[in-house]
């Protein structure tokens, strides 16, 4: 009933098209090798193969295909091994159908996608397991990103909130190559592995922009 309705959301898009439907992790890395496709949506809990292991195959046999992962409330400890595992999309599943357009759209063109209330939940899940309280992590964070140079910051926050190369360039009136060499000069400097965690640090370190209108 899940994949149904998944793929009726997706369906009311004219700019996606689903490709295959899979009903364990270990169908879906193979159906990835296969079709190649711009974007995977996973389920964490997921028969044979679960999400997270499926997420890290994936992204080392299809690089070129990004990850959204599907998660509902009391899987915190997932979604953090997932990010490690290279997802660079998470939604909630009782989230708006808007949303899972939003997510798919966004990682196709390359952009991190952290569901506002995954994100939410992520920092403050960083914060009761040990790893400080809020206002420790979110000093934590600030402390990360001061060895950024103003214009990597710019870029950072925008990352965090969910925005492509293409959307960062046209906002900050730059060429899209030279978001790309920020975005690569921020992973490194903030030690992270992708976009999705880097846009945690943003989270974190609470420096998203305002929000302003969903660019078609």
């Amino acid at each position: 009933m899940i994949r149904v309705g998944i793929r009726a959301v997706l369906s009311t898009d004219p700019g996606l098209e689903v490709v295959a439907e899979a009903g364990d992790g270990h169908e879906a890395v193979e159906l990835v090798r296969r079709h190649r496709p711009d974007v995977a949506v996973l389920d964490i809990r997921m028969p044979r193969v679960n999400g997270i292991d499926a997420a890290a195959r994936i992204r080392a046999a299809v690089p070129g295909t990004g990850v959204v992962m599907l998660t509902t409330f009391g899987e915190d400890d997932y979604i953090l091994q997932a990010l490690s595992g290279g997802a660079a999309g998470f939604l909630v599943k009782s989230g708006a159908p808007e949303e899972l357009l939003a997510g798919v759209r966004a990682v196709a063109e390359g952009a991190a996608y952290l569901s506002p209330k995954v994100a939410a939940r992520v920092v403050a899940h960083l914060s009761a397991t040990g790893a400080g309280s809020a206002t420790a992590r979110r000093a934590a964070a600030r402390e990360r990103i001061a060895s950024l140079t103003p214009r990597e910051r710019d870029v950072l926050s925008h990352l965090g909130a969910g925005l492509s190369n293409g959307q960062i360039a046209r906002r900050l009136h730059l060429v899209e190559g030279t978001v790309k060499a920020h975005v690569s000069s921020i992973l490194s400097r903030l030690g992270v592995d992708n976009r999705a965690a880097a846009a945690v640090v943003a989270h974190e370190a609470g420096v998203l922009p305002p929000p302003v209108q969903t660019e078609q």
